[in-house]
């Protein structure tokens, strides 16, 4: 009582209730970091109880939408090199006209008897979505267990698909993670940064068994979870098959998280900033769909963080010294304790050189995720068919 006495004298019910207000949100973000997204840094998959005694055979189904010559020559062979137990082939499902490249992908079978190529002939006045084209690689696989990727990404080490393989034997869903390719220059920082916060917000979830998302270039599910639910949902979308379709299958205990820097995909960024926020615009058409509970999980986080920035900033500008040095104290607390555990999530997944301008990005994202939901407001039309 006393000391609420004393800040009311001195700084009045102003500062009396900003006080109140950057302690709260303080507490909020601790909370976030130091207790929610703690369970992903210390998770263990190996605690959760076997269904499988193995690998299972696994399925690599990859869509192709345009002719990736880039992706045979460098990225599939990787796909051919891993080292698994269990036997493995890659259903590719290319929807295009060039007779040319489809015979390129057919003609990599004399070398990977492992590889089924199958096709879509595209016409622009029936256009194929992702979803028909991972349909169609799904009944084309051998094997019940299906994992899917993209051709823009190539795995992180040999071992990614035994990291897969060992997960689906503690899971009928497996989600791993992928990261983009490092580069030079604080953009591509800054989007790798986006990319781990963004995934950091499923994998919290789904380490507590309530997963509602993966991410599209590293998932895995079996048949039969597919086709109980009838395939995909929300079928007049583009997208979805890494977050609504999950949602459709996902229950408390048929989940399996691989967090082992072996078992990350590497995605390879085709532009800058201006490309990322598109990229996470388009797939955030979905975020209109989820959960109620699982959007207030983010929000919370996101606005907090953005009010704690607000209202230190109130404090600099407008309050004595020493109340100023109160909510800097306040200020580089939160940022160490968030750096500290983002550090210990990114080499859970494999993600490097996130230290030493973590700073910048722990400004900006509330920014950048304010424009982002200012942009979903209106419909984007490329995410529907």
């Amino acid at each position: 009582m006393q000391y609420i006495d004393y800040i009311l004298q001195h700084y009045g019910w102003q500062g009396f209730s900003l006080a109140i207000a950057i302690i709260t949100l303080f507490f909020i973000q601790l909370y976030y970091y130091l207790i929610v997204y703690r369970k992903v840094a210390t998770f263990r998959n190996s605690r959760r109880k076997k269904i499988l005694d193995s690998e299972p055979p696994i399925s690599i189904v990859v869509p192709i939408f345009s002719e990736d010559y880039a992706y045979i020559d460098e990225r599939l062979p990787q796909l051919f090199a891993q080292q698994y137990g269990a036997t493995f082939e890659v259903v590719i499902v290319y929807v295009g006209a060039d007779g040319d490249f489809y015979e390129e992908l057919t003609r990599q079978r004399l070398m990977h008897p492992n590889l089924t190529v199958t096709k879509f002939d595209y016409n622009p006045r029936f256009p194929i979505s992702v979803k028909q084209a991972i349909n169609l690689g799904i009944k084309a696989a051998h094997n019940e267990h299906i994992i899917l990727t993209t051709n823009s990404t190539s795995p992180a080490s040999e071992q990614w698909l035994a990291m897969m393989g060992k997960a689906f034997m503690r899971g009928e869903i497996i989600l791993g993670y992928s990261a983009l390719e490092p580069k030079k220059g604080l953009s591509n920082y800054l989007m790798r940064m986006s990319n781990l916060q963004t995934s950091i917000y499923w994998l919290a979830q789904a380490v507590k068994r309530n997963t509602y998302r993966g991410t599209r270039h590293n998932i895995g599910f079996t048949k039969s979870l597919y086709f109980k639910v009838g395939g995909f949902n929300y079928l007049s979308m583009n997208i979805g098959e890494d977050d609504l379709f999950i949602q459709s299958i996902a229950r408390n205990n048929n989940s399996s998280v691989v967090l082992i820097p072996k078992g990350s995909m590497i995605e390879h960024a085709w532009g800058g900033m201006k490309w990322w926020i598109g990229q996470l615009r388009h797939y955030g058409e979905t975020y209109r769909y989820y959960p109620i509970g699982i959007k207030n999980a983010i929000e919370w986080d996101i606005c907090s963080q953005a009010l704690f920035f607000i209202t230190i900033l109130a404090a600099l500008i407008f309050m004595p010294l020493e109340y100023k040095l109160a909510a800097f104290i306040l200020l580089i607390v939160r940022y160490l304790v968030a750096l500290l555990r983002t550090l210990s999530i990114a080499k859970r997944v494999g993600e490097k050189g996130v230290g030493l301008r973590y700073f910048l990005f722990d400004l900006i994202n509330p920014l950048l995720m304010l424009s982002v939901r200012m942009m979903m407001i209106r419909k984007d039309s490329s995410a529907w068919k």
